[in-house]
């Protein structure tokens, strides 16, 4: 699927610099649905577009902080999508159905499997874990997990995800010049990614962890606090 989405980068680069940012919006959300998308596809050429001045400011490092901005936005957006539609059709209609919408059962018990027993803070680490960043909104969903804090964490992580991308996407247009093609640029920004994948979700892990232990200390104060 990569590399047939990659034929098509230079048509999608011709209107970058006007449709470039709502582009970004539409596949990431796309992407954050249950619909199968790689973000790389999105997020590495928008680093690389920014980083060539070919995004709608002019402004490389303008262009390219809006881009993760707009990537966040529409990874939220279809995370959002995932959530009300889980919430609405309930566990039942999933696992009888959602084979018609690329939900495997299998894939479906896991992303159950790591939200029930690591809690609300995996959809911020799982955003960083490829094939269930999709699906971890399909649990939060169905056990209405709190729309902030699933807002939240859901931002952090594609927040993080989304930076990643397109700082690979800007180092390479610095670093290697314009001299590849988009199939190219696509796979040595995946490489990069695949290399440091172990590392980037150790990372997601200790920040969960951190969040969760702090969490756990306000509220201990909070409880052994005297009321006045």
């Amino acid at each position: 699927m990569l590399d047939q989405l990659a034929a098509h980068l230079d048509t999608i680069a011709a209107h970058a610099p006007a449709w470039g940012f709502a582009l970004v919006f539409l596949f990431m959300a796309i992407e954050s649905s249950f619909i199968p998308f790689p973000s790389e596809i999105v997020m590495i050429p928008a680093g690389f577009l920014a980083a060539r001045g070919e995004l709608s400011t002019g402004v490389p490092w303008l262009d390219c902080v809006i881009a993760v901005a707009v990537g966040v936005a529409g990874s939220l957006a279809g995370a959002y999508f995932n959530y009300f539609l889980s919430a609405r059709l309930g566990e039942p209609f999933l696992r009888r159905y959602g084979k018609w919408f690329f939900v495997k059962p299998e894939a479906l018990d896991r992303a159950e499997e790591v939200f029930n027993k690591y809690g609300g803070a995996t959809t911020f680490v799982c955003r960083l874990v490829p094939v269930i960043r999709q699906l971890i909104s399909i649990p939060a969903g169905l056990s209405r997990m709190p729309l902030k804090s699933f807002a939240l964490f859901t931002s952090l992580g594609a927040g993080i995800w989304s930076a990643i991308l397109a700082g690979i996407g800007y180092w390479l247009a610095v670093s290697a010049g314009t001299d590849m093609t988009w199939k190219e640029l696509v796979h040595k920004g995946k490489d990069l990614v695949d290399a440091y994948l172990v590392w980037i979700i150790l990372g997601g892990l200790v920040l969960a962890a951190g969040y969760v232990a702090l969490s756990k200390l306000i509220m201990r104060r909070r409880t052994q606090s005297p009321r006045t």
